[in-house]
């Protein structure tokens, strides 16, 4: 379906329904899922208000999406608390015995109330002397892919988009989320260690918010793509850099400063979200 308008209002959630929205529309909706999300062409930023007006408290994830270069064809994603369920340091610091020590200045760095890589550095040097066999187990028995992850990268990659997992955390993990969930390329701090425990050390330079911000440059530039081609999630402040200079750019289950700078937010749904904005329906999700 193409529309008329530069903008469609993406509505998504259990019981989404055009009719919610009658009298904001500027032509017909396009029903995504039924039920459950749908587009709506409106004229501009003042549907949107109106329309998350209407919802108040309702479980819905409502954003206003541009309709050119719709679908993306980058994804640089960050892996902790979107890709997957967890914060993998803060469930290594639970086998150290420190979770609510770490788990607090994680909380502030992901708000932006702490600068992240002094706060990366402060966090592992409390993991001085964890034994390696502790990145395993947290790995099996922590670390679940969160729902619609699969279907989101089976989807964008099927229909030629380049995916990166870019995350503030660790390679051990990065390597088998992204095999894991899809992705062609993953990047992530480097924890040091003596052959059996770690040192309490990180490996320089530490991948923050400018290098998330530096790999989705990077890789635009690669693939010769606009930056209005680029799609770009995460939940953290170490996000956003990323998440602005995006074409699509989404906060998920985001931390305020996050949700409230970001282009989209996801606050209700699960990852297929990031493809019904990209204007995907049912029948072309590839089911993962």
């Amino acid at each position: 379906m193409t529309y008329n308008s530069p903008f469609v209002l993406n509505v998504i959630g259990k019981g989404a329904e055009p009719g919610m929205f009658s009298g904001l529309g500027a032509g017909d909706a396009k029903i995504l899922s039924p039920g459950h999300a749908f587009d709506l062409p409106v004229t501009g930023i003042a549907a949107l208000v109106a329309a998350r007006d209407i919802a108040g408290d309702a479980p819905l994830d409502i954003n206003l999406v541009a309709t050119a270069r719709r679908r993306k064809k980058l994804l640089v994603a960050d892996m902790d608390s979107t890709i997957i369920n967890v914060e993998c340091l803060d469930e290594l610091a639970d086998m150290a015995g420190l979770k609510p020590q770490i788990a607090a200045i994680t909380e502030r760095a992901m708000r932006g109330e702490l600068e992240f890589e002094s706060a990366l550095r402060e966090r592992v040097g409390m993991l001085k002397g964890l034994p390696l066999s502790a990145l395993e187990r947290t790995y099996a028995e922590r670390v679940r892919l969160n729902p619609g992850a699969k279907s989101l990268l089976a989807t964008m990659r099927a229909n030629g988009a380049h995916t990166m997992l870019v995350s503030g955390g660790f390679g051990f993990f990065t390597q088998r989320v992204a095999e894991a969930a899809g992705f062609h390329v993953e990047r992530g701090n480097v924890l040091l260690d003596d052959g059996a425990h770690l040192t309490g050390h990180v490996g320089e330079p530490i991948l923050g918010r400018e290098a998330k911000l530096q790999a989705l440059e990077q890789a635009a530039t690669d693939l010769k793509l606009d930056f209005a081609e680029t799609l770009a999630v995460g939940d953290g402040a170490n996000d956003l850099a990323m998440i602005q200079k995006a074409g699509m750019g989404v906060a998920y289950h985001a931390k305020p400063v996050v949700a409230e700078a970001a282009g989209a937010a996801v606050n209700h749904n699960d990852l297929t979200a990031l493809l019904y904005l990209q204007g995907y329906s049912d029948s072309e999700i590839v089911r993962a």
